[in-house]
């Protein structure tokens, strides 16, 4: 599988840009690829975790020296992330493989509609009077889903992180993408740690993917603040379609397999 590096790295890559500039992990585009390539989908899920911190982790330290990150709204969700992340790691290994590629399936399907309720949001002028409603509350609800979802199916959770921020605390776009790519390094630490006791991330594909990661994510949060949101969006939304129809199918042939 010599020509495989060179995929992984390109997907890599262009799960980095992604991530840096919408604010998620970038797990749709690992996950999916290690499965296509033929590894096992519990440890593309695992060696996703791991790849996710490298590139967030790269993405996230930009926007902190320019003054981008908050690191107390980061603490706030990125705590209770981090506790359900293990939870969500756990989970893992008691659910059949099939039910697993099903559910990340849905996930991609939610998210195109969270991707466009993301969008209608940013265009909404925002009111004098609109306030988050409990925000402390709204935060651990946000960190802990997120959270859950990175540790389950191997993805930042920052495709639902950002437009709950948007819906419950009223964050603008850029501040709740810049804290959510924060948080998910936070959230996968704890995931990922889980993942490699149980022996299931792939060390040599990981670094090649979370390697060229971090590049894509420098250029990623570069591009934020140039990129029109609208074309990102249509292409990520196509992508996310075309996964969904995939795992569905590898979902079908899983479940073909066992009965």
């Amino acid at each position: 599988m010599e020509g495989s590096w060179l995929i992984l790295a390109a997907g890599g890559l262009f799960a980095g840009v992604l991530a840096g500039i919408l604010g998620i992990g970038g797990g749709f585009i690992i996950v999916s690829l290690l499965d296509v390539l033929g590894f096992p989908f519990t440890q593309a899920i695992a060696t996703s975790s791991f790849v996710i911190i490298m590139s967030s982790s790269a993405g996230s330290f930009y926007n902190w020296r320019m003054g981008y990150l908050n690191l107390r709204r980061l603490a706030y969700i990125g705590i209770p992330a981090a506790i359900f992340g293990i939870l969500g790691a756990y989970t893992t290994g008691e659910i059949p493989e099939y039910i697993l590629m099903t559910i990340f399936a849905t996930f991609m399907l939610i998210n195109i509609g969270l991707i466009r309720l993301k969008k209608s949001l940013a265009a909404k002028p925002k009111s004098s009077t609109d306030r988050a409603l409990n925000p402390l509350l709204a935060r651990v609800f946000t960190g802990g889903i997120a959270g859950f979802l990175a540790g389950l199916l191997g993805i930042g959770g920052g495709a639902i992180m950002v437009p709950l921020q948007m819906l419950l605390l009223n964050e603008d776009i850029k501040v709740a993408v810049r804290t959510s790519l924060g948080v998910i390094v936070i959230a996968t630490i704890s995931s990922c740690v889980i993942h490699i006791s149980r022996g299931n991330v792939l060390f040599v594909p990981g670094l090649i993917l979370g390697i060229s990661g971090m590049l894509g994510s420098q250029l990623g949060t570069r591009m934020l603040p140039k990129l029109p949101n609208s074309l990102v969006s249509k292409i990520f939304i196509a992508f996310l379609g075309i996964m969904a129809l995939i795992n569905y199918r590898g979902a079908w042939m899983s479940y073909q397999g066992i009965v």
